[in-house]
């Protein structure tokens, strides 16, 4: 799970790893920037200086409450300015965010807090659908580790600033850059999620790289509409603005909502998620184009009359593609139409390294071939938490994306496109469902006898899930897998959103589940059903 010891010193000494922690890094861009808005949202806005100051204040509670520097901590909120507040909190008292979605249920987070063996779970109150608060209580019952629900937005009691702060550094004195700060998730392709390391001198590099890629200053204004705690979202969101003195311009997925926030905080950078591809056909994106002078796509590859509308006002527009494992690929600002159209981009590090293998082999496949993207760098894992996957990586640490790339040089950059994937995954408006974790959940339904789950079009999230099914013989509707589901207490947006029933499963000649055939078949319904 760790650095070899020489690529850590190649990394420091090329000045792309600092020696302090995410906490202390934040507090130097605070001591520099202090009357600068640091964070907006809908619930009001703070300034370095006072976010720096709340942040530590609340660090004090938490430590005050028995919490140890290391100690893992589920977070589950949703896109808030004191979501944001309680992040960094969880970093300043030494604590490990677990960074998990407001989606989730039991049967992701119960064996997410016991295999980290999580102490404390950050829960949001008063959100749609399911008392979040409730749920970490009832998740805490029988728990072998867990000690404290944390509830987002309940004001710490008074402290003197200048004994936080002195709090604060006594714990960051004990913490080391290459210490664990965070775990994300995987979207794996068995089971629920792995846990993903990221140390603090690496993870807010990987912020760091790419806002300088984007040419971002202390004068741009930053709008994030996708989760906030999700690795895009804390890399791109929190801590890339923050390592530049930059603000956060937080708001919610809802363009309705989001889009008066963006234009009246004269935003100058969005990164829209798949869900957003629309916003330029927003009522007020005519305004926002006055002030935006990047926009960054990320989900699915973007049509030539997306980048044009995007694009109207003199914006420069890109693409991203990254994942929780680390490796990010952007387009560079100076990028022709040709590569800005045709590829993802290239990689934000000077030190990383890319491979483009023959599957399941170590063989490089030549520019222009498609083969698996395989990627090493200053920002890249060499293991999961708790778990030993070596199959997951080359024999010199190369992490196995699953991901079907090429590389194309344009313009004098080996520019790389995403061509599909080995692992079998579905995309739902960035967010990657198991089809093999689905798979093996409905065939516990009494009556499916064989279940595959495949990927069918969808306009607004790229992807949705569709379950081809055999049976005993007993009708299975969407609403009876949905049923099975609920009781399973599975998260909502890997549940299927269309039920397809056969006599028998389309194979290949060897007789594997033949998922091409499924998905150029529910692609010919959906495109006869519109017709």
């Amino acid at each position: 799970m760790t650095y070899p010891q020489e690529f850590v010193d190649q990394y420091r000494e090329a000045g792309l790893w600092g020696t302090r922690t995410i906490a202390d890094e934040f507090h130097a861009t605070a001591t520099a920037h202090p009357d600068h808005d640091a964070l907006v949202g809908t619930e009001g806005r703070l300034t370095y200086a006072e976010l720096d100051a709340r942040t530590d204040r609340l660090a004090v509670a938490y430590a005050d409450l028995g919490l140890e520097p290391g100690d893992p901590v589920i977070v589950q909120v949703t896109n808030r300015l004191e979501s944001v507040v309680a992040w960094y909190a969880l970093l300043k008292a030494g604590l490990v965010p677990v960074a998990t979605l407001a989606a989730h249920r039991g049967h992701e987070i119960a064996h997410i807090s016991r295999a980290v063996g999580a102490r404390a779970h950050l829960v949001e109150p008063g959100t749609r659908g399911i008392d979040l608060v409730e749920f970490a209580h009832e998740q805490a019952r029988d728990h072998p580790t867990m000690r404290h629900v944390l509830v987002l937005g309940e004001e710490p009691p008074e402290v003197d600033p200048d004994e936080a702060r002195k709090c604060v550094e006594e714990i960051q004195h004990g913490i080391g850059p290459d210490d664990v700060a965070v775990f994300q998730l995987s979207g794996g392709t068995t089971g629920v999620p792995k846990l993903i390391p990221r140390l603090h001198a690496e993870y807010w590099y990987n912020a760091r790289a790419y806002a300088d890629v984007l040419g971002w200053t202390a004068d741009d204004r930053v709008g994030h509409l996708i989760p906030i705690i999700h690795n895009a979202g804390v890399v791109c969101g929190i801590h890339a603005p923050h390592t530049v003195g930059a603000c956060l311009v937080l708001t919610d997925h809802d363009l309705d909502t989001a889009m008066p926030v963006l234009v009246a905080e004269r935003t100058t950078s969005v990164l829209f998620g798949h869900v957003h591809y629309r916003a330029p056909a927003h009522p007020l994106y005519s305004e926002l184009v006055g002030t935006l002078r990047v926009v960054v796509l990320s989900g699915a590859k973007v049509s030539e009359e997306l980048f044009t509308t995007t694009a109207r006002g003199g914006a420069q527009v890109g693409q991203l593609f990254g994942m929780a494992e680390g490796m990010f690929l952007v387009t560079p600002l100076d990028a022709s139409p040709e590569l800005r159209r045709t590829t993802v981009g290239v990689p934000i590090s000077p030190l990383d390294e890319v491979r483009v293998l023959e599957p399941g082999t170590e063989q490089e496949v030549p520019d222009d071939e498609v083969g698996e993207l395989c990627c090493r760098g200053p920002y890249t894992l060499r293991g999961y938490y708790g778990v030993d996957r070596p199959e997951a990586f080359t024999s010199d640490g190369f992490y196995r994306t699953g991901d079907l790339a090429k590389v194309t040089v344009i313009d004098g950059h080996r520019a790389l496109s995403i061509e599909g994937r080995i692992k079998d995954l579905i995309n739902r408006g960035g967010e990657k469902i198991n089809a093999e974790e689905v798979e093996l959940l409905l065939l516990g339904h009494p009556h499916v006898l064989e279940a595959a789950l495949v990927a069918m079009p969808d306009p607004r999230l790229g992807e949705r899930g569709c379950a081809y099914l055999t049976t005993d013989g007993t009708p299975v509707t969407l609403a009876d897998l949905q049923d099975h589901l609920r009781a399973l207490d599975v998260a909502k947006f890997k549940w299927p959103e269309r039920v397809e029933l056969v006599e028998t499963m389309p194979r290949t000649k060897v007789g594997k589940l033949d998922k091409k055939a499924m998905t150029a078949d529910i692609t010919t319904r959906l495109e006869s059903e519109i017709a």
